[in-house]
């Protein structure tokens, strides 16, 4: 476990030096505060494209900090011949593998709280400044406590998209694990039409593998509640629990094929 911890502690480290996250965390906090000037101009409406924006770059930006770094996490090591003096050191190739990952998990917590963070000063700017009337016409509270629901499945689902590029990263190149990465996280949101693919083309191969597909892809839709609420309305807990017992157990089992595959290669 002390193995684990200095692997994490180390990746994040590396990760806090690196000008990535920085500047797609400064980037994404821009976003925000100009989100909330392009809010101005559509009378009704401000509030609503307020917090879509917000959420969107949350997770737009969550995303591209998971993908660019979760995919040099093994591939750099072991490009820059770095991973003969790490395994040479009390440290298994298991214990390797979930130490990156949970430092780029603590790096991507770090990153959303800052967002986070400006995320909520804008909107409770924007609750002070305005007026009686308008306040009236919101449907919900411009810094409402339930956009945290959203904001924790976000999480959830970047912990995730973690896992699958390490776990592409462990036998691909950067590049070919970021595009797998990404092909992945396009079809996850998609991954409920897959279900019911034969009501679209009745061809039952294509149909079984579209049913097998719908079962081994990870299913993101769940994790995408921002139009709730930014609506107002409630997200049960129990949904959020479930989804993220799901991200979990899928995480697990990526995490148990990275360690696998990464057990195998053949460094020499």
């Amino acid at each position: 476990m002390r193995a684990i911890v200095l692997v994490a502690r180390a990746v994040f480290k590396e990760s806090v030096r690196d000008r990535v996250p920085y500047s797609m965390v400064v980037f994404a906090v821009l976003l925000m505060a100009a989100s909330y000037l392009i809010s101005q101009l559509t009378a009704g409406q401000d509030l609503k494209i307020l917090k879509d924006l917000g959420l969107a770059a949350l997770s737009i930006f969550g995303l591209l900090i998971s993908v660019f770094i979760g995919i040099g996490l093994v591939s750099k090591e072991v490009e820059k011949r770095s991973i003969y003096s790490v395994l040479s050191k009390p440290v298994t190739r298991a214990q390797l593998v979930l130490g990156k990952y949970l430092g780029l998990v603590a790096t991507l917590a770090a990153n959303l709280a800052v967002m986070t963070v400006a995320y909520y000063a804008v909107l409770v700017y924007v609750q002070i400044t305005a007026s009686e009337a308008a306040r009236g016409a919101w449907m919900a509270p411009a810094a409402d406590p339930r956009l945290l629901a959203a904001i924790v499945l976000i999480f959830g689902e970047l912990m995730l998209v973690t896992a699958v590029a390490l776990f592409f990263s462990t036998f691909s190149s950067p590049l070919l694990s970021a595009l797998l990465t990404l092909g992945l996280w396009v079809a996850g949101h998609f991954n409920s039409d897959l279900r019911h693919f034969e009501t679209v083309l009745d061809v039952q191969p294509v149909a079984w593998v579209a049913r097998v597909l719908y079962y081994l892809l990870p299913n993101l839709a769940p994790f995408d509640v921002k139009a709730e609420v930014v609506y107002g309305i409630p997200v049960a807990m129990s949904h959020v629990a479930y989804t993220l017992v799901y991200a979990a157990l899928y995480i697990s089992a990526l995490l148990a094929a990275a360690i696998a595959i990464f057990r195998q290669r053949d460094f020499k």
